[in-house]
């Protein structure tokens, strides 16, 4: 972490990193830093303290590497608090890969904790209990063409990194990708090569490698008591993910994946990092000498790799077109899992934020959202009539199962042959196809809500 300047400038927004003088914004950055990030009619000095610009956002305003750093540190803590993302009595989980945009959310997420940490030291009532932080990370390498060697260095770096934030008193958690198969296999390892084998688009290997991730994350918070997940995922993570949904037909479920809270899963899912972009966090990690590990990560393929090819071009023209389509997809309404209740809530929060977070209409929480059994996306009204059709006619589990999938598993991660089916769903995590008999039991239930709200009005009609 770069060290606090003695001297601040007092602009708005700039906080106690900002540094006035500069010549040591200049001095202080990393070799190489300056050379990459000129741009072209770019301001000569920090748009908010008035020293050295030794970077450049979006819409072309420079800013100093501390004023970067506060302004970054503001938007995670925003969104944060303004969420209600983390309570005092939470245990937070930080999904970290080892790359920048989780690194600095364990570094925010560390500093907004050692802060609480001291005013509950200072605080005497000391009423409130202060939120614990572990980590998670989940190794891939089964995959992965690399050495044992490379995969233990790499493994000894992402501890060694979590270990040097002090107070070390952060669980450290390691799972392999396999572990999701170890309750129903003894080799996991060998299972998880078959199933991702079977599918022959590199897309829906991709996919299902992100639903398996999310998996393995959730598991690991509930054997260890976690309420929270946090993921690094960016404004850029995002708009990559807002063009490939649209490419991949998943216009329908695309709002549930975009917003800062997610409480469709066993444990929720929270993404304070929204707002930030991954050019942005790149640089804060080199200014801030924050290590990175990204030697296990896996290149996009597919559909997912055009469009980061295609965002990283957006992006050379124009850092904004990121947070432009963004922007645009925020624009798409949420689905009532996207927000906290008031439940719980209300105890740790200002009165002026309470509103965000009251329960649902009536009319949005009455019946649940059915989910696709695999990737979890809300089902479509076509997909539900679908559904519905084949509940009828199904004369076995398989055909339930493949029913209860959403039209872009359908395509992109089931096998393209129906003999396949029955070998494809045994491979998969008996967690998933026990959702068949759930899933099918709550649709019945939600059924006969809709039938008897239906003749309820007929009754107050007569």
């Amino acid at each position: 972490m770069a060290a606090a300047s003695s001297s601040s400038c007092g602009g708005a927004g700039c906080g106690a990193h900002c540094s006035s003088s500069t010549s040591s914004s200049v001095e202080d950055a990393p070799e190489g830093i300056l050379d990459r990030l000129s741009i072209s009619g770019a301001a000569a000095s920090c748009g908010k303290c008035g020293g050295g610009a030794v970077v450049v956002v979006a819409g072309g305003v420079g800013l100093c590497g501390e004023c970067l750093r506060a302004q970054l540190f503001g938007k995670f803590k925003l969104a944060v608090i303004s969420n209600a993302m983390v309570r005092p009595t939470d245990s937070v989980l930080v999904a970290f890969s080892g790359g920048p945009a989780s690194r600095v959310a364990l570094q925010f997420i560390h500093e907004m904790r050692s802060k609480a940490i001291e005013s509950w030291d200072a605080s005497n009532s000391q009423a409130l209990p202060v939120f614990n932080v572990g980590v998670a990370f989940v190794n891939e390498s089964a995959l992965l063409s690399k050495t044992e060697c490379e995969v233990e260095q790499a493994t000894e770096d992402i501890k060694s990194i979590v270990s040097s934030l002090l107070p070390g008193d952060k669980a450290m958690h390691l799972a392999s990708l396999d572990d999701v198969f170890s309750s129903e296999s003894k080799d996991g390892e060998s299972r998880l090569r078959e199933l991702v084998g079977m599918i022959a688009d590199d897309t829906g290997r991709e996919d299902l490698l992100q639903c398996l991730r999310m998996l393995s994350l959730q598991k690991i918070a509930l054997e260890n008591g976690y309420t929270k997940i946090m993921l690094g995922s960016c404004a850029s993570t995002i708009a990559c993910h807002v063009l490939s949904a649209t490419v991949k037909g998943q216009g329908y479920s695309l709002p549930a994946d975009i917003q800062y809270v997610d409480t469709r899963w066993e444990v929720p899912v929270v993404l304070p990092l929204r707002d930030c972009l991954a050019q942005e966090l790149r640089l804060l990690c080199e200014f801030d000498s924050l290590k990175t590990q990204q030697l296990l990560d896996r290149p996009c393929s597919g559909i997912n790799g055009l469009v980061a090819s295609f965002v990283a071009r957006l992006r050379e023209e124009n850092p904004s077109r990121e947070h432009t389509i963004v922007r645009t997809a925020q624009k798409l309404k949420p689905f009532p899992f996207n927000k906290f209740s008031a439940n719980g809530y209300h105890d740790f929060l200002p009165s002026r934020l309470r509103p965000k977070f009251q329960d649902v209409d009536n009319d949005e929480s009455a019946f649940s959202e059915l989910l696709c059994l695999i990737c979890r996306s809300p089902f479509s009204e076509s997909e539900l009539q679908n559904l519905e059709s084949t509940r009828h006619k199904s004369q076995k589990k398989i055909d339930l199962y493949t029913a209860y999938c959403c039209q872009s598993c359908h395509f992109q991660i089931l096998p393209g042959g129906r003999d396949l089916y029955d070998h494809f769903f045994s491979l998969l995590p008996r967690f998933w196809t026990e959702r068949v008999d759930t899933a099918s039991a709550s649709h019945s239930s939600l059924r006969d809500q809709i039938e008897d709200y239906l003749l309820e009005d007929d009754d107050d009609g007569n």
